[in-house]
């Protein structure tokens, strides 16, 4: 690697490192990821090694960074918290180099066997030392520089995992007078999103990620906040030893230190050679993205004590272990745009254009900024440095931005505004966006004419509850709507009626039988109810249970298509919520239009003046049911539909205001909450005599409860 001015940029490295270590441990506001810090150590490591005069005492790479924080009492190490070399290279080669060094380290010749290692996980989170004297937690302290760290006893004790008292039995009898175990303080992924949202929920600061929650909380001057935080802690090693035999090997001292009940991994391995190694990395990057908490790579070590103190240590680093580092999971690039994108459910999405970036093992050129209102607290623009975050198969997102302080902040691009951007109108079909108060999302209003929801409104429309279409599958909808307009052989719900079978017959897995019966299955679907065709629209908001109970009040499409916000109000549940939402679906033209058509392709169904003419006897009018366990004769949605159609009401939980339970064969708790409650309780054969009898008293709907059935 050549430098016009290796000097100057050496010092500009040594610069940006100190000020990036003050920062991360410091101040606990990292700005740049994890990976970005690396290259440039790297790269002055690079510098000092082609040009030796140099290399300086105070230079980064001469030393464990870090510093004691004020308000800590240091802590001087009895034996150094020195780091690990890093392997960068990703692939197999990272084992081979390592292993090969170990053994021109050892003299170990080709006719020697593998050399026994001890592989185990690279946390992601803060290194702590633990101080045991007769077996009792007396200290706690924090890497710091290495040689003295920051006293954070009081913190540490909050954490459940560390023990307080070693267990017993010990090798030789008692307790060492001295052990100092050694590990990493770290926050699973589910407490550190519930440490963020309580954060947010409070209006308070969020946590750019676990290892930056875990080390602030480690470092709170105030223990109470710390015990607030969800920590966890993994044993890995030790420190000073007094009156304790150290058994021979790493991997039995871990089991040692597990049978004292310290935290251990048990994702750790004994392995034989590069190839054991490259195994284990394998296996491993395999399940990174299941684990419960961050990794960035896998930790060789000799297994052999002996020859560990064998082989010693090189400046900062001991030449028996080594970090084998999986591909970065966070990188640095350039936001070169925002575009919107319309979901399946007609959710907007911005999403940021980026100058591509090898991040997780792949190259990224989009990610999500999720909403208006997070792209706007990350305060992320167009033309900003920005850290992008990809793992595994996890969509990448852009976590936030990375100041600079050469940058005019009035120069920045203007503020992301979704609505403006767009003109107020969807992307893919120019129909009105909305945001209900309350939420975060813009959505589009034209579910039904929109083509980027074209597959879930048909797939919802065909649905059981719905339409009943059988045949209509998420793979043959695939093909229906093709991957454009000009492939699609339907547009709108309303073309699905039109389709041949000829057409349907050369499709994948379509053969002449299951054409005739799709064909079948949607003519039987024309003859409908209004409460289900009402439910196939899939307007927002609108179950079944509200669209029936629009249906009995208004009778008639016109007239609920037509209805003012204050006669949608007057229905059975339905709120302003719900109100806007109907108000905003058959505001919009496209999705009239879609209606029309689906009525011309002979949809029909039984309408009414409405609720105030009703036809039909109602012997359940205004009472409330629960459906439990398995009837003899009707399903459950039969059952539900005999109810609703005599007046009565479904619920899925028993409560005070539930009037009766309908229960079959192997009924559990709902019954039992039931009989404690009192409620009448009937099975079907009961049930389906009343409904035939409306006026038959006996089964005691006035009031009469019953304890069984």
């Amino acid at each position: 690697m050549s430098f016009s001015d290796p000097a100057q940029r050496a010092a500009e490295l040594r610069s940006l490192l100190h000020e990036h270590a003050h920062r991360y441990y410091v101040l606990d506001e990292p700005e740049i990821p994890d990976a970005e810090y690396d290259r440039l150590f790297q790269e002055l490591q690079a510098i000092e090694a082609a040009h030796p005069e140099l290399l300086s005492p105070d230079s980064p790479t001469q030393r464990v960074l870090g510093q004691v924080l004020a308000g800590f009492s240091p802590v001087t190490h009895t034996v150094a918290m020195l780091s690990i070399r890093t392997e960068t290279d990703t692939e197999a080669s990272g084992a081979l180099a390592f292993d090969a060094r170990v053994r021109k380290e050892l003299d170990w010749g080709p006719e020697q066997p593998p050399v026994e290692y001890a592989a185990e996980l690279k946390f992601d989170g803060l290194a702590i030392n633990l101080r045991y004297e007769h077996g009792i937690l007396v200290q706690a302290a924090t890497r710091g520089d290495g040689y003295t760290g920051e006293d954070v006893t009081q913190n540490i004790r909050t954490i459940g995992q560390i023990p307080l008292r070693l267990r017993g039995p010990f090798n030789g009898g008692s307790a060492p007078s001295v052990l100092e175990v050694r590990g990493e303080v770290y926050m699973r992924r589910d407490a550190f999103d519930t440490l963020n949202e309580r954060q947010r929920s409070r209006g308070e600061k969020t946590f750019v990620n676990p290892r930056n929650a875990a080390a602030g909380a480690v470092r709170q001057l105030d223990p109470r906040i710390a015990a607030q935080r969800p920590l966890s802690f993994y044993a890995y090693g030790i420190g000073d030893v007094q009156d304790w035999s150290v058994p021979d090997t790493h991997s039995t001292l871990l089991d040692a230190l597990a049978t004292m009940g310290m935290p251990v991994c048990t994702d750790r391995t004994v392995a034989l050679g590069a190839t054991g190694l490259l195994a284990f990395y394998e296996a491993i990057r395999a399940r990174r993205d299941a684990l419960p908490f961050d990794i960035d790579g896998i930790v060789y070590k000799v297994n052999s004590r002996a020859l560990q103190q064998r082989m010693g240590f090189v400046s900062r680093e001991p030449r028996w272990a080594v970090a084998h580092k999986y591909p970065a999971q966070e990188q640095v690039t350039r936001l070169l745009g925002i575009d919107v994108q319309v979901g399946r459910t007609g959710k907007l999405t911005p999403v940021a254009k980026l100058e591509p970036v090898f991040v997780g093992g792949t190259t990224v050129s989009n990610a999500t900024l999720h909403n208006e209102d997070e792209a706007r607290r990350k305060d992320v623009r167009v033309g900003d440095s920005v850290i992008v975050r990809r793992a595994g198969d996890v969509i990448p997102e852009v976590v936030g931005r990375v100041p600079s302080q050469s940058v005019d902040e009035t120069s920045r691009g203007p503020v992301f505004d979704l609505f403006d951007q767009l003109g107020g109108q969807c992307p893919a079909c120019g129909s009105a966006i909305v945001r209900e108060e309350g939420e975060v999302d813009w959505r589009c209003s034209g579910g039904l004419y929109c083509p980027a929801q074209r597959k879930q409104a048909i797939l919802h429309f065909a649905s059981r509850r719905a339409m009943d279409i059988e045949g209509l599958g998420d793979k043959l909808v695939d093909q229906l709507v093709g991957e454009g307009d000009e492939k699609a052989l339907i547009h709108t719900l309303a073309d699905l009626y039109n389709l041949r079978a000829e057409q349907l017959s050369n499709l994948d897995r379509m053969g002449g039988r299951s054409a005739d019966n799709l064909i079948a299955a949607l003519e039987n679907s024309k003859q409908t109810t209004l409460g289900r065709f009402l439910f196939s629209l899939g307007i927002r908001h609108v179950g079944e249970t509200t669209a029936k109970d629009l249906a009995k009040h208004f009778g008639s499409l016109d007239r609920l298509m037509n209805a003012s916000a204050d006669e949608l109000l007057q229905v059975h549940d339905v709120g302003p919520v719900v109100a806007h939402s109907l108000h905003t679906f058959f505001d919009q033209p496209h999705n009239r239009e879609v209606i029309a058509q689906l009525r011309v392709a002979g949809i029909t169904w039984q309408e009414s003046d409405g609720a105030a003419a009703s036809t039909g006897p109602q012997p359940l009018a205004s009472t409330t049911w629960v459906l439990t366990g398995t009837l003899p004769t009707l399903s459950r949605d039969q059952a539900k539909e005999i109810i609703e159609a005599a007046g009565g009401k479904v619920t899925g939980s028993v409560s005070k205001k539930t009037n009766f339970v309908l229960a079959g064969s192997e009924a559990g708790s709902k019954l039992e909450k039931a009989k404690e409650l009192g409620i009448t309780v009937m099975d079907e054969a009961e049930f389906l005599r009343h409904c035939a009898n409306p006026g038959d008293d006996a089964i005691g709907f006035e009031g009469q409860r019953a304890s069984g059935i």
